[in-house]
């Protein structure tokens, strides 16, 4: 082509920042245009009276995921953000005075488990030498494949780390058959939370979690995890890419099976290519012509979705005291809460829940001598959502808090506001409510998820309801993949 060929990406997520970057960089006129006020899709901010909230994402895991990402553009982590990392990592409630918190250092975790179970320390070593093995052939062979096809995985080499993967075994079975204390088998299969699964439905390969969270550790970017966000919104501008924010895109006019125009509320936009990194059930079902769609109805009807979530965003006007920067509440049946999100969809009877407070941390995001607080329960997509119903659960957070850990914050509150399935539709049109996208299932990995390529020529979707799946690093590295997609077809054009 003799000028530069146009690119509109469709959402500001980091999936559309990834792939923006890497576009603009290879010498292509890229255009993302975003619904929202402000980048990051999920991970926006809130801010209110001298606090700062990250809406979604709190978790800073892979760090060498972030890291590779800058460098492609000859930047490092620390040109962005100082990234601390959190020591201990996280806090487990198991009830009243009965706490677990991770420790930073291996040496301190093995004794930990010698503690819980003795002799356990071993089967730990073990467990994380396989963990390490899933991570870096995982991390380095299967997520960067756009798994248009089953093919791509007919490698030998491939076929035999395959088996070494556990790619049919599931986490559950895995974690039991090493561990028998209950304790030390809730704290291993906590991060497939964050998979959207429960652990007898989660391959065993994505034991490669917890070599993330227990080796790689648990970090936070000073300043809130929107200074991701900034960093590769940054990256992106200086490679020259347009952002048009407060922009809803309404259809995507295709002729000959070309995209040739994106069309939005405020104007359309020519383009040779487009990336759709806005929810994939919503651009396919809503943005293009019947004819132009891979899947129908039915077919999203029967996807597994992971959990939405139900998320309050608290000032305090003081501190708090017994809790870290994360804290999980595993006081209540694990396989009971888990049923009421995937078997009989209901709201939770006995939730488990999760308490972020970076204001610990991070004096920053609090004015002096307040708390930032976020309370988070995950919940069934698709259920009926109401304020009553929120504010049932609010209560009884409350109540749980103050149980556990000796604060009560009923009469210390600034402000509250939540945040669940209604607002997830609404701001990120998201399919049936889901915060997570798709759950990470056997019948949902790799060539099996919603495949990249639209069944328009010039289309590809990115984020977490394709490859590699849902969680920041991922998308992260959808957008790289997408990317590398649209080169390769420049190239022969």
């Amino acid at each position: 082509m003799d000028k530069k060929p146009k690119v509109t990406v469709i959402g500001a997520g980091f999936a559309g920042l990834s792939a923006a970057a890497l576009l603009a960089k290879a010498d292509c006129d890229v255009t993302v245009i975003e619904k929202n006020e402000m980048a990051g899709g999920r991970a926006r901010t809130w801010a209110k009276d001298g606090f700062l909230f990250d809406m979604g994402p709190s978790w800073y895991w892979m760090p060498d995921v972030f890291e590779n990402y800058y460098q492609l553009f000859n930047k490092t982590t620390s040109d962005f953000y100082q990234l601390k990392r959190l020591s201990p990592s996280y806090r487990i409630y198991f009830g009243k005075n009965d706490t677990i918190d991770v420790p930073e250092t291996l040496a301190d975790l093995y004794l930990l488990f010698e503690q819980l179970e003795p002799g356990s320390s071993n089967n730990l070593k073990s467990f994380l030498a396989q963990a390490k093995y899933k991570y870096e052939v995982g991390m380095n062979e299967y997520v960067f494949k756009p798994s248009h096809s089953v093919m791509e995985y007919f490698d030998p080499r491939l076929a035999i780390s395959g088996i070494k993967l556990q790619l049919l075994g599931n986490m559950r079975e895995h974690v039991h058959r090493l561990f028998k204390n209950e304790r030390l088998r809730k704290l291993l299969e906590f991060p497939v939370l964050f998979l959207g699964a429960t652990p007898q439905n989660t391959p065993a390969l994505y034991s490669l979690m917890n070599y993330a969270d227990l080796v790689l550790g648990t970090w936070y970017p000073i300043g809130g995890m929107h200074k991701i966000v900034s960093a590769m919104q940054q990256i992106a501008e200086d490679a020259g890419v347009k952002f048009i924010f407060n922009t809803a895109v309404t259809k995507i006019e295709v002729k000959n099976h070309l995209a040739e125009q994106v069309i939005t509320d405020k104007g359309s936009f020519e383009s040779d290519f487009v990336v759709g990194n806005a929810d994939y059930h919503h651009i396919e079902q809503q943005l293009l012509a019947k004819t132009e769609r891979r899947y129908s109805e039915k077919y999203w009807d029967n996807r597994t979705m992971a959990p939405s979530c139900l998320l309050f965003y608290i000032g305090l006007n003081k501190k708090l005291s017994n809790i870290l920067h994360h804290n999980l509440f595993f006081d209540e049946n694990f396989d009971q809460h888990a049923e009421e999100i995937y078997t009989d969809p209901k709201w939770p009877t006995k939730p488990l829940f999760y308490a972020c407070c970076p204001s610990i941390t991070d004096p920053s995001v609090a004015p002096a001598g307040c708390e930032n607080l976020f309370f988070l329960i995950p919940v069934a997509p698709d259920l009926i959502d109401s304020e009553s119903k929120r504010e049932e659960y609010f209560n009884i957070l409350v109540n749980r808090f103050k149980d556990l850990t000796g604060n009560d914050i009923s009469d210390s509150i600034l402000f509250k506001r939540s945040y669940a399935m209604d607002n997830f539709v609404a701001d990120y049109n998201a399919f049936k409510g889901n915060a997570y996208g798709l759950a990470n299932t056997l019948k949902q990995t790799a060539f099996l998820k919603p495949k990249m390529k639209s069944k328009v020529t010039n289309f590809l979707y990115t984020g977490q309801l394709t490859v590699p799946g849902p969680g920041v690093p991922p998308a992260i590295i959808s957008g790289q993949v997408v990317a590398k997609e649209i080169i390769k077809k420049l190239k022969k054009a």
